[in-house]
């Protein structure tokens, strides 16, 4: 469910538009495996975009209700960021193959260029009402 939205590719807004409470859609590092599920690959060049760009554009414009992420991620530079721009919501850790397994049923996977290693976040779609 879309709360507000800047985004100007329709793959990501579809996914987003479509995603219902509960549904979770993940933005991912380049390596990643992808889980069979809805992928949308924006991966252009190492780092380019970035994991922290994408999220945050995710993060502003889904109603998110919380975000799960490895907790592998916490010795990672991005990590403080990350916690910011997921912040007020509540964040679950889980280990890196818990993340992976939790992940198997995503509503969508956006694909960054990310190359730094756990830069992944799963949101949990929440509602607007």
């Amino acid at each position: 469910m879309l709360a507000s939205h800047e985004l100007l590719n329709p793959l990501v807004l579809r996914a987003l538009a479509s995603a219902g409470h509960g549904d979770l859609i993940v933005v991912a590092d380049a390596g990643l495996p992808l889980m069979g599920c809805t992928v949308i690959d924006l991966s252009l060049t190492p780092g380019v975009p970035s994991f922290l760009e994408v999220a945050a554009a995710v993060r502003r414009a889904l109603c998110v209700e919380s975000a799960i992420v490895a907790t592998e991620s916490r010795s990672q530079p991005f990590h403080d960021d990350l916690l910011s721009l997921i912040a007020p919501i509540p964040i679950e850790y889980l280990s890196h193959e818990g993340f992976k397994a939790r992940i198997r049923d995503a509503a969508a996977i956006i694909r960054t260029g990310e190359c730094v290693p756990y830069s992944n976040v799963a949101f949990v779609a929440g509602t607007t009402f």
